[in-house]
């Protein structure tokens, strides 16, 4: 009998289901539902780098999303559901009470954006995050050398404390914080209280600062010295984590009745994004992963062996067992990518949200009619700026438009752009734009290479790498390699469905697991030896740009 598992893909703007055949790996069926309230643009304050997230988006689109799937899926495939998995974005972390409710759904916060999932993409906590960091530095153990050295305002105690120090109400009323991916495990199985409440291993180590050579967390001690608003907050943490094939337990009477669902369906432990796509990817020692969306995440894997003691210099954290277990984890990325496209796109776009017959139309069609006008304006832009020729007397451009993930993390930092002249038209801006992104990447895989990490090919998932050969040609021609996209449209709701697999004993390992169900090869860019040429003096000038704009400091 044919067997499924489902694997749920929470980005930024939407939850994906994808329905698997566990043993052809066939996709069977998917859907998509839009988060409503982030779609109005509520509880976010861009200028202000808050990005916020309502509980309620996450609960009520899962339901749809999976009734959707159900109008598309062969009869009766719900009956045969073994198993689900979550993958999410991170670090989005939520305050919940001594019962293990998110504050949001809770009489008094439903409406404080304090109170909500802190989006990965909120930059608030810049301060925190470098107070953290300057902790680790003179502390007798630097508790970040798994995590690159440096802590990010996009993780999880920056931004812990950030709220902490801008909201009494949610301080008084916070017992906990958990991160999103976890949160929705545990949700599903009815293991929210902090009695039952258990973490994954992929979300703690990458952005907790977890690791189990001190048990668990830095000591509370370490985390007082920074604020003693943290005071105890590490000691309600679980102090054991789980890897993402994993049991977290059956999915309770209640979801399963709205899911339609039976209780015997297994739910794992959940992973980010990145680390579930790079999972379908089928990742392994030397092969990058590039989940290239409104950022990138990057993975790669390395064995025990090949890493040792190092501590990779500048990256997102080495976790042992975060993608595939039995090897070693390592993240990195950009905080912007398609973010930097999408910023240009809206800057020369604006006056056509300010034309007054475009106001008079009603909200759900003034939003397809953007969002066509959106999506023309990047074709166009794109056919363009690939006629163009490589030149080093154009422009070149920072993709720090939302920080810089790494190499070494620095949210403080902008973009910058030069060359710009009174003949520089969008076309030439765009092409400088697109540029500086593959730029910004191939920083990335030289720390990599620079720290002993080998990297001999790219693995690309995600919208950008299927809608457009110009970047992704730009970026062979940059990265001087060649750069496989995969078949599947859902990468990251496939790994998850692969985690789920395992969980639900359809297999008895990841690899076993990733042999059958990981996406094939569906297209691939190979380098222009001639532009891989052109490329290098260009990169050179990006290079002294960033040196510049980051005072000195980048290495």
């Amino acid at each position: 009998m044919t067997c499924y598992v489902l694997g749920l893909d929470y980005g930024s703007d939407s939850v994906r289901a994808l329905l698997v055949d566990s043993k052809t790996g066939a996709e069977v069926a998917t859907s998509v539902e839009y988060f409503p309230r982030w779609r109005k643009g509520l509880f976010c304050e861009p200028e202000k780098d808050q990005f916020r997230q309502h509980p309620l988006d996450y609960i009520e689109s899962l339901e749809n999303v999976i009734q959707q799937l159900w109008t598309q899926a062969p009869q009766g495939a719900s009956s045969r559901v073994k198993g689900i998995s979550f993958d999410t974005t991170g670090s989005t972390p939520i305050a919940v009470d001594e019962n293990g409710i998110a504050l949001a759904l809770k009489k008094g916060f439903t409406t404080n954006p304090n109170a909500m999932f802190v989006l990965w993409k909120d930059h608030s906590a810049i301060k925190e995050a470098q107070q953290i960091t300057e902790a680790a530095n003179i502390a007798s153990e630097n508790y970040l050398k798994y995590e690159g050295g440096i802590y990010s305002s996009e993780w999880f105690w920056a931004k812990v404390l950030f709220i902490l120090r801008q909201d009494i109400e949610v301080k008084n009323a916070a017992y906990c914080w958990v991160e999103h991916c976890d949160w929705m495990s545990a949700l599903l199985t009815d293991t929210s209280h902090p009695d039952k409440f258990r973490a994954s291993r992929c979300a703690a180590g990458h952005k907790l600062m977890w690791h189990e050579s001190w048990e668990g967390y830095p000591p509370n001690d370490f985390f007082t010295g920074i604020d003693p608003l943290l005071d105890g907050l590490r000691d309600r943490l679980p102090p054991e984590t789980f890897t993402a094939d994993q049991v977290c337990g059956k999915l309770s009477k209640e979801w399963a009745g709205k899911l339609g669902l039976s209780t015997d369906v297994i739910v794992s432990f959940s992973a980010f994004d990145c680390h579930a796509g790079a999972v379908a990817a089928n990742v392994k020692p030397g092969v990058l992963t590039k989940v290239m969306g409104t950022s990138t995440c990057d993975i790669t894997v390395a064995s025990h062996e090949d890493i040792g003691d190092k501590c990779i210099r500048g990256i997102c954290g080495q976790v042992d067992g975060s993608v595939v277990p039995g090897v070693v984890g390592l993240e990195a990325g950009q905080s912007a990518f398609g973010d930097l496209y999408a910023w240009f796109r809206d800057l020369i776009s604006w006056p056509i949200n300010q034309i007054e017959t475009v106001n008079l139309l009603d909200h759900e069609t003034k939003l397809q009619l953007i969002s066509h006008l959106e999506q023309q304006t990047l074709i166009k832009l794109g056919e363009s700026a690939e006629k163009l020729p490589i030149t080093e007397t154009g422009i070149t451009a920072l993709d720090w438009v939302n920080g810089r993930r790494t190499p070494d993390a620095d949210q403080s930092v902008s973009m910058a752009i030069t060359g710009l002249k009174m003949g520089s038209q969008a076309p030439q801006i765009y092409r400088g734009l697109v540029e500086a992104t593959a730029f910004g990447a191939k920083a990335i895989i030289e720390r990599f290479e620079n720290e002993g990490i080998n990297i001999e090919r790219v693995v690309t998932i995600g919208g950008i790498s299927k809608k457009s050969d110009f970047i992704m040609q730009t970026c062979a021609d940059v990265w001087g390699c060649s750069i496989d996209v995969l078949e599947s449209e859902q990468s990251c709701a496939l790994g998850a469905a692969i985690y789920a697999a395992v969980a639900a004993g359809l297999y008895p390992s990841v690899k076993a697991a990733q042999q059958v169900m990981a996406s094939p090869v569906e297209k691939t860019y190979l380098s222009n030896p001639e532009n891989v040429a052109r490329y290098r003096p260009l990169y050179q000038q990006y290079q002294a740009l960033a040196t510049f704009v980051d005072g000195g400091k980048l290495s």
